[in-house]
């Protein structure tokens, strides 16, 4: 057999023994991956009010759509769908730590000469191109989400703190949802598991999908009504 085949059946085999000890005990591991993608949710969220209130607007936005207005089904669908993109590409990094930490390694151990360094050099090179991708995508999001923030809540003649916290019901399980396959390759990466994060992804994105579904259908819906209420 050769490396790419034995590693290839190596982690189909570490992923269905991982899936089987989840699914007798699916708490512990759960908990870690939510609290681990509470914390960087959070963090997220308080990035967002600091760039939003050192941010100067004027507002003068259209705020016609929601969360601020109530929508029709079609724009539950759009907002489900960007938010499945971004999971998607969440999931693709707990893959991509997969295949770096797990798989590489193991081919590694049965190629020889260049091949076998490339694939030795491979996964710090892996594992440092998915920790700075994420990083700049989240201070992206967070400086994106700080100055739409400031407009919207100058366009309402409010603080940024009351319009997040309007928008927390909603916005605080979507993002706890789309860092789930970020908060498997934390947990993973500081045990060194990294064999687990296949079986990581998939469940990971099975636990996401309902709660983004609900999310998607109370900013629609029932948001426009929390801000209407908080900041009138």
């Amino acid at each position: 057999m050769d490396a790419s085949a034995y590693a290839l059946v190596h982690g189909l085999r570490s992923t269905r023994a991982m899936l089987d000890g989840w699914r007798r005990q699916p708490w512990p591991i759960v908990r870690a991956w939510f609290l681990s993608s509470l914390a960087v949710a959070v963090v997220l969220l308080v990035a967002v009010w600091l760039i939003a209130g050192a941010t100067t607007s004027h507002g003068g936005l259209v705020l016609d759509q929601p969360p601020f207005a109530v929508g029709r089904p079609i724009d539950v669908l759009r907002v489900l769908g960007h938010n499945l993109l971004v999971l998607a590409l969440h999931a693709m990094a707990c893959v991509a730590g997969f295949i770096a930490g797990s798989s590489l390694p193991l081919q590694a151990a049965r190629r020889t000469g260049l091949s076998r360094a490339i694939h030795e050099r491979g996964r710090p090179v892996a594992i440092a191109l998915v920790v700075c991708a994420t990083g700049f995508s989240l201070t992206l999001q967070a400086y994106v989400l700080g100055k739409g923030a400031a407009g919207v809540a100058a366009t309402l003649r409010t603080a940024p703190g009351p319009l997040l916290v309007s928008l927390l019901p909603h916005a605080l399980p979507e993002l706890v949802a789309l860092f789930l396959p970020l908060a498997a390759w934390i947990v993973a990466s500081r045990r060194g598991a990294w064999d687990e994060l296949l079986a990581a992804t998939f469940v990971t994105v099975a636990i996401a999908v309902p709660i983004l579904v609900l999310a998607a259908v109370w900013e629609v819906y029932a948001a426009p009504h929390v801000i209407g209420a908080v900041v009138g």
